[in-house]
């Protein structure tokens, strides 16, 4: 089967409307069931800990799965390739968290809140925090299915994913603060950590010492036919229930201000195309193979919306604008992706085609 006939599966492929059903469901319930909304957001781990309960166990059914899938293993092969993981690595932690951050501050701070007034300068403010968070988490669990949509190098995405899963323990939280701090948003240093604890570190350390002990007990395929299927549909309905939970307690945010989804996604939308395009053409300016660049300029453009959506309830509670502002990634990232994987998919031959710089300096040599 060639990359041209490749499709998502039925929910993936309709991921954008489950989203837009779930905000229907979502919204109503808010509206109708107001205090019972209340109660399940202030359901928190403890006084204080900003850890909504319903939320985080809904959350770690959806990482644990995403978690049990990435080989630590097969991190060895990218040393013989290593300029595609350095392109999507420097893009991803050096650009895309900043850039996200700078498009938050001229759109929703600049144009849409201090020049128009659509927004509030205060919600301006939160809604791009929520934008940082979500930037500044790569990719982890669809880029498996972009990569196949395009072809990609399974293994090395494997890689890419499980070394920005490692680099993640130790540089989003820094950056989060660094860039939410400049916005003009405090956040909490000790909140913050207990978010990459609770949403990152222990869902990766359960999934990689689950991995290793059920694969040496029952051997690979057994792990991979008859284990990893049974976790899809918790994941989903996980998904789909935390949706539902976060449009219910956005409800009033949503109904008084119906617009902020729509402005939301023009800073979303900008970030995707900037960073999956100046990986695509770092990669090809440097000769890495397509089926490497691909991959990785799908991971440069493409968010952990999940862990976002967690960290900014935690954050800023299940009925923030920093919290809307993560969900939005979700409902625009699929067509928008889609429609990165077909570019990918038709550039192919031109892609290939040796750069100028490469043609002058074979011709040098010769």
């Amino acid at each position: 089967m060639t990359s041209s006939t490749k499709q998502l599966d039925f929910f993936e492929r309709y991921l954008s409307l489950w989203v837009l059903a779930c905000m229907i469901v979502g919204v109503t319930a808010g509206k109708l069931f107001p205090e019972l909304t209340r109660q399940f957001s202030a359901w928190e781990f403890g006084q204080n800990s900003h850890v909504n309960v319903a939320i985080a166990v809904l959350i770690w059914l959806m990482i644990y799965p995403m978690m049990l899938k990435i080989d630590f293993g097969g991190l060895k092969g990218v040393a013989k390739k290593p300029k595609g993981l350095l392109v999507t690595l420097g893009v991803n932690w050096l650009v895309k968290p900043f850039s996200m951050a700078l498009l938050g501050w001229f759109f929703i701070q600049t144009v849409f809140s201090s020049c128009l007034g659509w927004i509030a300068p205060e919600t301006a403010h939160n809604y791009t925090a929520g934008l940082i968070i979500l930037a500044a988490a790569p990719c982890t669990a669809m880029v498996f299915v972009w990569s196949y949509l395009t072809d990609g190098d399974s293994h090395y995405t494997l890689a890419q994913v499980a070394i920005n899963d490692l680099i993640m323990i130790f540089a989003f939280a820094p950056i989060v603060m660094f860039l939410v701090g400049v916005s003009g948003v405090h956040i909490p240093a000790n909140v913050l950590l207990v978010s990459v604890l609770v949403f990152i570190v222990i869902p990766l350390s359960a999934g990689a010492v689950s991995r290793y002990a059920f694969i040496r007990a029952k051997g690979l395929h057994w792990f991979e036919s008859a284990f990893l299927p049974k976790f899809r549909p918790v994941t989903i309905l996980s998904l789909l229930a935390t949706l539902v939970l976060i449009f219910a307690f956005q409800a009033e945010n949503i109904l008084g201000n119906w617009t902020a989804v729509v402005l939301l996604a023009v800073p979303i939308l900008i970030q995707v195309y900037f960073n999956s395009g100046l990986t695509y053409l770092l990669m090809r300016q440097l000769n890495v193979p397509h089926n490497i660049a691909t991959p990785g300029s799908l991971i440069g453009a493409s968010n952990f919306f999940e862990l976002a959506v967690a960290v900014a309830i935690t954050l800023f509670g299940p009925t923030s604008p920093a919290a809307l502002a993560t969900v939005v990634g979700v409902l625009v990232e699929v067509p928008v992706m889609l429609s990165v994987c077909r570019i990918c998919i038709n550039s192919k031959d031109w892609y290939q085609r040796k750069p100028a710089h490469a043609e002058r300096e074979k011709a040098t040599v010769s």
